[in-house]
């Protein structure tokens, strides 16, 4: 398995992650988690958003969708929007679809929906399509640094 700039960082932080590798034309986040034997609930995706007071990271099962008013309450901003696909690599390093919250170009403001405590450890893109790490949702908090908060609808 190719290793990811995502897992270099995870080794250089000595954080403990398991490595997952999948078809990377799967796009959906379903498919992706079905692939790797995980339950959608335990599989997060990475979103950017926009705001008139920057930019905001959301990590959220990849079987739910973001609330954009609960969103913008816990990052403490009016309204926040979701970024535009073409603004996202030029901003994150990152490709739709291969966004993690580990590594990007600039250290943003970054909520996880809540119900990551409910699992030991949660898969999140590994930086690249095709793969994901899994990993202690404390990991990911410690980290990037993150907070949690009730995202979803």
């Amino acid at each position: 398995m190719e290793k990811t700039n995502v897992m270099r960082i995870l080794e250089r932080l000595n954080v403990s992650y398991t490595p997952h590798e999948y078809d990377s034309e799967t796009d959906k986040g379903e498919e992706v988690a079905a692939a790797i034997g995980k339950s959608a609930d335990e599989v997060f995706k990475t979103l950017v958003t926009t705001s008139p007071n920057g930019n905001y990271v959301f990590i959220i099962p990849v079987n739910c969708s973001l609330n954009l008013k609960k969103a913008a309450r816990t990052a403490g901003v009016k309204s926040i929007e979701m970024l535009k696909q073409k603004e996202l690599l030029p901003l994150t390093g990152y490709v739709h679809g291969g966004c993690s919250p580990f590594g990007m170009k600039k250290t943003f403001p970054t909520f996880i929906e809540e119900t990551a405590i409910l699992f030991p450890a949660i898969c999140v893109s590994a930086g690249k399509r095709g793969y994901q790490v899994e990993l202690s949702p404390e990991d990911i908090i410690k980290n990037v640094p993150a907070e949690y908060g009730d995202l979803c609808d």
